[in-house]
């Protein structure tokens, strides 16, 4: 039922097809954007209208940024040295935000999975096997799904010829966690990865 007029269905239409919003949570948004159209809607709308000109993907390493190479591939101090393999630009960002150092990139676009159809030729694997030379290592930073696993391993065997040192994130218990809480993979996992104090 329509509480508006096309306009405003169509607004909440499209916001609750964001991950995280719902229809409800898109309804009180939207509201949110009317109430306060001078200082929420009319900039919100602008800087869309800027962002559908200026964002890009980078060519070389598939982060998204206003220019290609984006910042992190252009950046002189992250030369030669550790290149983190990760499933999408979220994960890339997230190990951004987490100060991992002074590494660069590359973005598969997704992991292998034969049952929704995504092979290797749908993912930046060749890419990514063109790139390796020029790293001393290569960290494979893929979740720990079973599609994820899958990625990691063929992976792994077409790099094998390259020479370059591969390596996965650790897996396990995670900090501030207790083990009541977690799971029968988790725990095992962390139980055959442990190091030495």
């Amino acid at each position: 039922m329509s509480n508006g007029g096309p306009e405003i269905e169509q607004l909440i239409l499209l916001l609750a097809r964001l991950p995280g919003l719902g229809p409800r949570s898109a309804r009180r948004a939207v509201l949110q954007l009317i109430k306060k159209k001078e200082q929420l809607m009319i900039p919100l709308s602008a800087a869309l209208d800027r962002a559908v000109e200026a964002v890009i993907v980078c060519e070389t390493c598939g982060n998204i940024d206003t220019r290609s190479p984006c910042h992190i591939c252009a950046d002189p101090r992250r030369e030669g040295g550790i290149l983190i393999v990760v499933e999408d630009v979220a994960d890339l960002w997230a190990l951004e935000r987490a100060g991992v150092g002074a590494v660069k990139y590359h973005v598969l676009g997704g992991v292998l999975s034969p049952l929704d159809g995504i092979g290797p030729d749908d993912l930046s694997i060749d890419a990514l096997l063109r790139r390796a030379p020029e790293f001393a290592e290569i960290v494979l930073a893929v979740n720990a799904t079973v599609e994820g696993q899958t990625t990691a391993h063929y992976i792994t065997d077409r790099l094998a010829p390259s020479g370059v040192k591969i390596t996965r994130l650790a897996h396990g218990v995670p900090v501030g966690g207790e083990l009541d809480y977690l799971d029968e993979g988790t725990l095992s996992q962390a139980l055959k990865a442990r190091t030495a104090l």
